[in-house]
């Protein structure tokens, strides 16, 4: 997508890119804490600047340990089967009135961060949402052990590879991170979806929320953009 709400300062604030950072680094949890030192970098970061101390102390103890499952009866053509069935879902004029963003205020994550960064649950319904969807996605076909679920792109890409599920190989149904500047280190994610498809050309299809219209769209990215992909491990 040309901008993102984490990163347009004419669509969003800094305060919503920090409150999706600080409700990701509790919703990883302990086995989040393993990634690399790039990613432990970008989250401290952008928690700090609004919790430099809860928020980061937080972080680095685990709210939550919550691994990836070995296997689910869920297969890559049902979770992009669901995830295609939302496109054209569009936000309002603030931003939110996503069904996604609903769920995800709903959430047990929003409660554990809430719990330990202060706000409230209603923040999160303008916040920033591709990662709400990918997470949407996963808890609504049943692929949730195997997708995670977060409202913060840096902190769901670091359970990824916490839990050895990271590369660099578009695959279907895999979810796919974004740097728009062509960055590939963790902290560098913007934005994230699934990918369709490889197209052989440079270029991945992708199923995405909050795109650069503030839509469900499918997209075609050139792989230059990507920072890497998380790998589920779907059924058969």
């Amino acid at each position: 997508m040309a901008k993102h709400r984490i990163t347009d300062v004419a669509k969003s604030s800094i305060t919503r890119a920090v409150l999706g950072a600080t409700v990701i680094a509790t919703a990883l949890g302990t086995g989040a804490v393993t990634a690399n030192a790039d990613t432990a970098t970008g989250v401290a970061a952008a928690t700090a600047a609004k919790h430099p101390n809860t928020a980061i102390a937080a972080h680095k103890a685990g709210a939550m340990d919550e691994r990836a499952e070995t296997t689910v009866n869920v297969t890559a053509d049902q979770v992009l089967t669901l995830a295609k069935a939302q496109v054209g879902i569009s936000e309002n004029a603030a931003g939110g009135g996503t069904k996604f963003q609903q769920w995800y205020a709903d959430s047990p994550r929003a409660s554990e961060t809430v719990a330990r960064d202060g706000g409230n649950r209603a923040a999160y319904l303008n916040a920033a949402w591709c990662s709400m969807f990918v997470s949407w996605v996963g808890e609504h076909s049943g692929a949730r052990p195997q997708i995670g679920w977060d409202a913060y792109t840096v902190t769901h890409a670091k359970w990824f590879a916490a839990n050895g599920r990271w590369g660099t190989v578009a695959k279907p149904g895999s979810v796919v991170f974004f740097a728009w500047d062509g960055g590939k280190k963790l902290n560098d994610i913007q934005h994230v979806g699934f990918v369709v498809k490889d197209n052989q050309d440079g270029t991945i299809s992708t199923v995405e929320g909050n795109t650069g219209n503030g839509k469900v769209e499918e997209r075609v990215r050139p792989k230059s953009q990507v920072v890497g992909y998380g790998y589920p491990s779907y059924a058969a």
